[in-house]
C-alpha cells in the first residue's frame, strides 16, 4: 500500500517580509498562514513554506549545468499538472516577470522530459516550477 503524500515544510531566507508577503500572494496567489514581525507561513500548493526575516544579504551563486542550463544549485519549486504549469507561465509572461530560465522544455525525448522556468523572490530565493511529460519518470534514471 502506497502511503499518501504528505505536505512538506521548507523554511528559507527573506530580506524584506512587506515585499515578500506581496510578491507570494500577488504573483504566485499563495495564502498566508501563520504570521509574526519576522516570518510568515505560506500555502505553497498544499505545502508550508516559511519565510524568514534575515538582517544580512542573501548569496546563491553555485550552479550547474543541466540540459545546457546554468541551473542555480540552491533552488525549490513544486511539479505541476501541465494545465497549472501552463496557466501559471502565462500568467507571468503576461504580467512581465522576470525569468532567470524562461519558459522550456528540457530533456526533450527523453526519461524525465520536462517543462520548466526559473524566477526569483524579491529576497533573491530560486524558484523553479515544472511539469513533466509523464509523472511515472519524475524519480527515473
Amino acid at each position: 500500500m502506497t502511503e499518501k503524500l504528505r505536505p512538506f515544510h521548507l523554511a528559507f531566507p527573506i530580506t524584506n517580509i512587506k515585499k515578500t508577503i506581496k510578491w507570494y500572494t500577488n504573483t504566485l496567489g499563495c495564502k498566508i498562514g501563520r504570521i509574526n514581525d519576522r516570518w510568515v507561513d505560506f500555502n505553497f500548493y498544499g505545502h508550508q513554506i516559511s519565510a524568514h526575516l534575515i538582517d544580512n544579504e542573501i548569496n546563491f551563486q553555485n550552479s550547474n549545468i543541466v540540459d545546457g542550463e546554468n541551473i542555480p544549485c540552491r533552488h525549490f519549486g513544486i511539479i505541476l499538472t501541465k494545465r497549472k504549469w501552463n496557466k501559471l507561465s502565462d500568467k507571468l509572461i503576461n504580467e512581465k516577470i522576470d525569468f532567470l530560465i524562461k519558459p522550456n522544455i528540457r530533456f526533450i525525448g527523453e526519461k524525465g522530459e520536462q517543462s520548466t522556468f526559473f524566477i526569483k523572490d524579491p529576497s533573491g530565493n530560486i524558484l523553479e516550477f515544472k511539469s513533466f511529460k509523464n509523472d511515472r519518470m519524475i524519480f527515473d534514471s
